[in-house]
C-alpha cells in the first residue's frame, strides 16, 4: 500500500535521497584507497585486477537475493542491514594487508553496495510513482553528490597526513549518522512481488539491462582505476589521485540535478545517445593526452556523459510491464553490475600484459 499525503511523500523522498547519498559516499571512499591497498598488499596490476573482481562479484551474487528480500521484508530493513555491512567493511579494507582477507572483505563490501543499490532503486521507483512527478535523476544526483564527498573527503584526509584507516572510520561514522536520520521514514514494504524471486531479463528489460552494463562498466573503470592511472601513468601525487573520481562525480552530479529538465526537453533517447558520445570522448582525452590536468578534464566529460543514462533506464524499468519491479530491478542491476565485474578486471589484465 503506497504512502499518502504530501508531507509523507516529502519525507519518503528525503529519506530516499539520504540513502543514495550514503551509498555514493561509502562507495566513492574506496577509490582513493586503491593505491594504498595495492602498496600495502604488495601486488601488481594483474593481481589487483583479480582482487577487484571481488567487488563486482559480491554485488552480482547479492543482487537477486536483495530483490527477493526487499519484496518480502520491505525497503527499510534491507537498506539498514546492507548499510551496516558497508560501514563495517570499509575500515577493514583500509587496514588489511593480507590478500585472502582483502578478497573476503571486498566481496562483502561489494555485496553490501549491490544490496543497497537494488533496495534503494526499488524504493525510488515507488516513491517517484507515488509522487506523480519525475524524481529519479534527483535521487541519483544525491548518489553522485555522495561520490564527490567521499572521493574529495578521503583524498583531503590522506593529503593532510591521516592514515587510510582513520579516513575510512570517519566515512563509516558519517554514513551511520545519515542512516539514523533516514531509517524512520524508509518504506516498510518492497513493491510488487508477483513472479519468481529472480528471473533473467527478457524483452525490454534485457535491453535496459544491456545499456546499464555499458554504463556500469564505465563507472566501475573510473572508480577502481582512475587513481592508479593518474598516480602511476600521469605522475600525479598518490595522495591527490582521488581527484580523478572526484572530477567524474562532480560533473555527474551537476548533470543529474539538471537531468529531469534535459530529459523533458530532448527526450530520453537523445539524452542517452549524446551522453554515450560525451563519455567516449572523455576516455579518449584522458588516455591519449599525456597530462594529468587534461586527464581530469577527460574524467569530467565521462561523468557528464554518463550522468543521466542510468536514471532514465531505472524510470523505464518502473514503467515497463514485462516483469514486476521487484524482479526487474535485480535483473537489470545484475546485468549492469556484470560491467563492474568485467571492466575493471579486464583493464587489470590488459595493464599487466601491455600498460595501464
Amino acid at each position: 500500500m503506497a504512502s499518502s499525503g504530501s508531507a509523507t511523500s516529502a519525507r519518503d523522498a528525503f529519506s530516499t535521497r539520504l540513502v543514495f547519498l550514503i551509498v555514493g559516499f561509502g562507495t566513492a571512499a574506496w577509490a582513493p584507497l586503491v593505491p594504498f591497498v595495492k602498496a600495502r598488499a604488495g601486488i601488481d596490476e594483474g593481481v589487483l585486477g583479480l582482487l577487484l573482481l571481488c567487488l563486482g562479484g559480491g554485488s552480482i551474487v547479492t543482487m537477486p537475493l536483495a530483490g527477493a528480500l526487499t519484496s518480502r521484508f520491505g525497503c527499510r530493513r534491507m537498506i539498514v542491514a546492507a548499510s551496516l555491512a558497508l560501514c563495517l567493511t570499509l575500515p577493514v579494507l583500509a587496514w588489511a594487508s593480507s590478500l585472502p582477507l582483502l578478497v573476503a572483505v571486498l566481496f562483502v563490501f561489494g555485496g553490501a553496495v549491490g544490496a543497497i543499490d537494488v533496495s534503494a532503486n526499488i524504493q525510488a521507483i515507488m516513491v517517484e510513482r507515488d509522487s506523480g512527478r519525475p524524481l529519479m535523476s534527483g535521487f541519483h544526483g544525491f548518489y553522485s553528490l555522495g561520490g564527490i564527498a567521499g572521493a574529495v573527503g578521503v583524498t583531503a584526509f590522506l593529503g593532510a597526513g591521516a592514515s587510510p584507516l582513520i579516513a575510512a572510520l570517519v566515512v563509516s561514522a558519517l554514513c551511520l549518522v545519515l542512516l539514523g536520520i533516514a531509517a524512520p521514514h524508509l518504506l516498510t514494504y518492497g513493491g510488487m512481488s508477483e513472479g519468481p524471486a529472480f528471473a533473467f531479463p527478457r524483452g525490454v528489460v534485457w535491453f535496459i539491462g544491456s545499456l546499464c552494463f555499458i554504463v556500469f562498466l564505465t563507472e566501475g573503470s573510473v572508480l577502481d582505476w582512475s587513481a592508479l592511472f593518474l598516480s602511476s601513468v600521469r605522475g600525479m601525487a598518490k595522495s591527490y589521485a582521488g581527484l580523478g573520481y572526484a572530477a567524474f562525480a562532480l560533473t555527474m552530479t551537476i548533470g543529474r540535478f539538471t537531468g529531469d529538465r534535459l530529459v523533458h526537453r530532448f527526450g530520453g533517447g537523445a539524452t542517452i545517445l549524446f551522453g554515450g558520445l560525451c563519455a567516449a570522448s572523455g576516455f579518449a582525452l584522458a588516455t591519449l593526452v599525456g597530462s594529468w590536468p587534461v586527464a581530469l578534464v577527460g574524467y569530467a566529460l565521462v561523468g557528464a556523459g554518463c550522468s543521466n543514462i542510468v536514471p532514465i533506464l531505472f524510470t523505464a524499468a518502473g514503467r515497463q510491464t514485462a516483469m514486476p519491479e521487484a524482479v526487474a530491478v535485480p535483473a537489470i542491476t545484475t546485468l549492469g553490475y556484470a560491467g563492474i565485474l568485467i571492466g575493471p578486471a579486464a583493464i587489470g589484465f590488459v595493464a599487466h600484459a601491455a600498460s595501464l
